[in-house]
């Protein structure tokens, strides 16, 4: 952090509460919070996700694989379930490819209506660290946090026991930085709240 180059200059007396502050005053840069935010179970990489996906074979794969493939579309948490007739706005967005143009797979379920399945599953991680000096981010003025990770969504289309379409989107590597300066420091919060108030 920028408070790393201060000396803490103490009476005889005074030393032992001084190493204390000298102690904060060095360590103070990692206790700046962290957080992760976690869907990626159990890949651990855009990469390994996108593999995954790639290994799914249309008209062969049958969904009782999927789940030891990383894709349970029953059991697995952050599913989106796709329905008729959602699934063909999902499918075959553009409406100027003619119908015999479309992956055969896709124009399969289209034609089998409510017996085609097709399900999102969403995969990433993202981890959140904040950065800059620890007395400005403690007491809120300034705030710049670092954000870094990956997501990919995988879309799996089935009918009965059998995949017909499997495809996917998403970021490999995503890194953006988050600025926030708050001039009013810790009373940012409630001031506001009285410009709020004020307007209304």
């Amino acid at each position: 952090m920028g408070d790393a180059g201060l000396t803490v200059v103490c009476p005889l007396a005074a030393r032992l509460p001084c190493a204390i502050a000298a102690i904060v005053l060095a360590g103070c840069a990692h206790l700046l919070p962290d957080q992760v935010v976690d869907t990626r179970p159990p890949f651990e990489s855009f990469a390994a996700a996108r593999l995954a996906v790639e290994r799914i074979e249309p008209m062969h794969t049958r969904t009782a694989e999927l789940g030891a493939m990383g894709f349970d579309v029953e059991g697995q948490r952050n599913v989106t379930v796709i329905g008729y007739p959602d699934l063909v706005t999902r499918l075959a967005p553009n409406s100027g490819i003619p119908f015999e143009a479309l992956d055969p797979g896709i124009r399969d379920c289209i034609l089998a209506r409510d017996a085609c399945r097709a399900y999102i599953l969403h995969f990433g991680a993202e981890r959140r660290e904040r950065r800059g000096g620890f007395f400005a981010d403690f007491f809120n003025f300034e705030r710049t946090t670092a954000v870094s990770g990956w997501r990919l969504e995988a879309l799996i289309a089935v009918r009965g026991d059998t995949v017909l379409f499997r495809g996917f989107s998403g970021e490999p590597d995503n890194f953006r930085i988050e600025h926030q300066r708050n001039p009013l420091g810790p009373l940012q919060s409630a001031g506001d709240q009285l410009v709020g108030a004020a307007v209304h």
